[in-house]
């Protein structure tokens, strides 16, 4: 990994704004316009996010030299393959929920600030620990291979949206309305402040952005260790997720081995990550995974996974994809009983 930038505070600041910036503008269009999204805006918009980070790619490039701005590309590309899977979820929460579709704008872009706000906690968390014990490469390491065993043996699974015991509290405490009102997160019924199925959305939301977080940040930390890569990646492969949602939304269903092909990059990652740790903490002759290398490796396993997929599902059209789960629903009810 190449060493430290020197990234001023002057450009830290105005890549936030930048970022705030194309926020706010969703959420203004989110809040003030809620329409059924078409398939040709959602291209437009995914189009135009695009370019914006492969713009800002180049111009990092420009400034900080080949060897980051590689980084940066592998490291987009990972998060943008991992948001895919963010979508499946997005998917079965909103139908799980019965959103209608003209919040499901403003659902997304409230968690696409809540997942950006978690990752630029966890980006700070992982930045300070890998400065002071090299070690957290390897528990980094560890923790990615877990991921990818666990999402590999549950690939064919659905995540139990409605058993999540954050959801299940809220139902148990919060005062809910009956219907979205409007899209208002809270509003008032006989006098009394009460939640709609809105905000309930968000929770469930928030706390799955949590669990993405945990695998996404280790993930990105396996390409480069730099904070500003780390956190402008995320960013930039969250931002288009929204537009992305609406525009391969009827693609989902038949991406079946992506699942599989997501574990198989965790793994990978989390194998670099462990030899990083060994060719630093324990012998240089342990050799490193170059980050071109690990390019052409996420990059050919996303093209045959996607391949695969589609000629799947062109000989058999029953077959459904899934996002995939950390653990099985029978599991889930046994720690229920438990308790």
């Amino acid at each position: 990994m190449s060493t430290e930038l020197d990234i001023s505070l002057l450009t830290w600041a105005c890549t936030i704004g930048f970022i705030v910036a194309l926020l706010t503008v969703d959420l203004v269009v989110a809040a003030k316009r809620p329409h059924h999204v078409g398939l040709k805006e959602a291209a437009v918009w995914s189009v135009v996010y695009v370019a914006i980070a492969l713009g800002f790619g180049v111009w990092f490039t420009l400034h900080y030299g080949s060897g980051p701005g590689t980084e940066y590309f592998v490291g987009y590309l990972v998060e943008k393959s991992l948001s895919v899977d963010n979508l499946f979820v997005f998917v079965i929460i909103m139908t799980t929920f019965a959103v209608p579709d003209e919040h499901r704008h403003k659902v997304l872009t409230f968690g696409i600030v809540l997942a950006l706000l978690m990752r630029a906690i966890f980006i700070a968390l992982g930045a300070t620990l890998l400065s002071l014990f090299s070690f957290v490469f390897l528990l980094f390491g560890l923790l990615l291979i877990f991921t990818a065993v666990q999402l590999y043996r549950h690939r064919d699974e659905d995540p139990d949206i409605e058993n999540n015991v954050v959801v299940r509290t809220s139902r148990r405490v919060l005062p809910l309305t009956d219907d979205y009102r409007d899209g208002k997160l809270l509003t008032h019924d006989d006098g009394k402040r009460v939640a709609t199925p809105l905000f309930l959305v968000l929770v469930a939301i928030g706390t799955i952005d949590l669990l993405f977080a945990l695998d996404s940040i280790p993930a990105v930390f396996g390409i480069t260790a730099q904070p500003y890569v780390v956190f402008s990646v995320n960013a930039f492969a969250l931002l288009g997720l929204r537009a992305l949602f609406f525009l391969v939304q009827g693609l989902l269903d038949r991406l079946v081995y992506l699942s599989a092909g997501l574990s198989l990059i965790l793994a990978f990652i989390g194998v670099k990550l462990i030899l990083q740790w060994l060719h630093e903490d324990v012998s240089q002759s342990v050799p490193e995974i170059p980050t071109l290398l690990s390019l052409v490796v996420i990059a050919v396993v996303l093209a045959v996974v996607t391949v695969a997929s589609l000629l799947k599902t062109r000989r058999d059209p029953s077959a459904k994809a899934r996002p995939g789960s950390l653990r099985t629903r029978r599991n889930e009810e046994r720690s229920e009983s438990r308790r």
